[in-house]
């Protein structure tokens, strides 16, 4: 715990609890497991706390996004199922069952403190492609600003496997990097992260702060709980993410009376993951977030040095290798000879195509193809470092 304090505490221009009392947006994430009270149904008193403190941070003038999980813990109650589905079309049954329940709920919260909410559900595909990403963007930009609560989900009565988030964890930081929010806050039901498990070794610390993408985070992490997709390991990503567009992410038990006030306070509540650069640009934003990719393109060292130290684009010239189907405009994924992850960007050719191009210098694509759409591979405003 030491060494990762000591690592934030020496790079003065990360922002720390000072970004959350400064704070003007906010993503707020809250789990299943504290939505329905560890699976006994929607736990609406503590909801009814969380939406009060929610209140108070508008009447503070600090716009709150608010992610919610529980339409499928919900709907398991009404359906009276005791453990969570594997089937994906019994998932969508529960989260159709849940959600009516659970946006009830907030809307006659929320209506005491005379505010309106909205009900946002997203598929990664609404933030996958780019003109769904701008209208998803506007449209909660737009709720922000009419000082409307909006309510985000996962669309899980229509999501699959292979377009799904994976949890709710994500879709907050996504959510983050979408609106530019200055903080992530997730609510779940430990104090935090540990540097153990503290469920079963009663010496674990917990780690007040962090650096948002150090490796050692992860492998402190556990796993997820019965009711939802995510765990530790989950928030420790999903700070990673959110900390591209510059957003600090909070961990802290929602159980903790006034949390939100209290962290927004500048509290030590939880604990604290901060970024380690600047924002990036809203594209670059955008690509960084995207989960899916279509295929690889392996790097020669020298391709891998230039697009990490000048941020250049990615000419075929230092391409040694093509894996998948993907056509042009798909997102790919760039790695190094060791098969880690370099890059990842927006592909000017085809597999077929980028497959003859393996190693060529650019002066050549036209002669072997027949014609040339672009001189590089990926342009550098299509392409972000991982």
């Amino acid at each position: 715990m030491i060494a990762l304090e000591s690592q934030v505490e020496s790079n003065p221009q990360t922002p720390g609890r000072e970004a959350l009392s400064g704070a003007r947006r906010v993503v707020v994430k809250i789990g299943s497991a504290l939505l329905t009270n560890d699976g006994r149904g929607l736990d609406e008193p503590a909801i009814g706390g969380w939406v009060d403190q929610i209140a108070e941070l508008h009447r503070r003038g600090i716009e709150v996004v608010l992610v919610s999980s529980g339409a499928v813990a919900a709907g398991m109650v009404r359906l009276g199922w005791q453990a969570r589905p594997s089937a994906v079309h019994e998932l969508q049954a529960a989260a159709a069952v849940g959600q009516n329940g659970l946006t009830e709920c907030y809307e006659g919260h929320f209506a005491r403190h005379d505010l309106l909410t909205a009900q946002i559900l997203l598929t990664h595909d609404d933030l996958s492609n780019r003109k769904r990403y701008l209208n998803a963007r506007s449209a909660l930009r737009t709720l922000v600003d009419l000082r409307v609560v909006p309510v985000v989900n996962e669309n899980d009565t229509v999501v699959t496997d292979e377009i799904r988030f994976g949890d709710n964890d994500t879709l907050g930081a996504l959510v983050a990097n979408l609106l530019e929010a200055d903080a992530l806050v997730i609510l779940t039901d430990q104090e935090g992260l540990f540097d153990a498990d503290p469920r079963h070794d009663p010496t674990a610390k917990l780690i007040h702060e962090g650096r948002a993408g150090d490796p050692a985070l992860a492998a402190m992490a556990g796993g997820g709980g019965a009711l939802g997709r995510g765990g530790m390991t989950t928030k420790v990503l999903a700070a990673k993410l959110a900390a591209r567009s510059g957003a600090v992410t909070a961990i802290a038990s929602g159980r903790q009376p006034e949390v939100l006030t209290r962290l927004i306070e500048g509290e030590r509540l939880g604990t604290l993951l901060r970024p380690e650069q600047a924002p990036l640009a809203a594209r670059k934003r955008w690509l960084a977030g995207q989960l899916q990719v279509r295929g690889s393109l392996t790097l020669d060292a020298g391709a891998v040095k230039v697009l990490r130290g000048r941020g250049s684009s990615l000419l075929p010239v230092g391409v040694t290798a093509v894996s998948g189907s993907f056509v042009r405009g798909d997102m790919v994924v760039c790695v190094d000879e060791h098969g880690e992850r370099v890059a990842k960007g927006l592909v000017n050719y085809g597999a077929e195509d980028a497959a003859r191009l393996l190693g060529k210098p650019s002066h050549q694509i036209e002669a072997l193809l027949g014609y040339m759409e672009a001189p590089e591979l990926i342009h550098r405003d299509n392409l972000v470092v991982l």
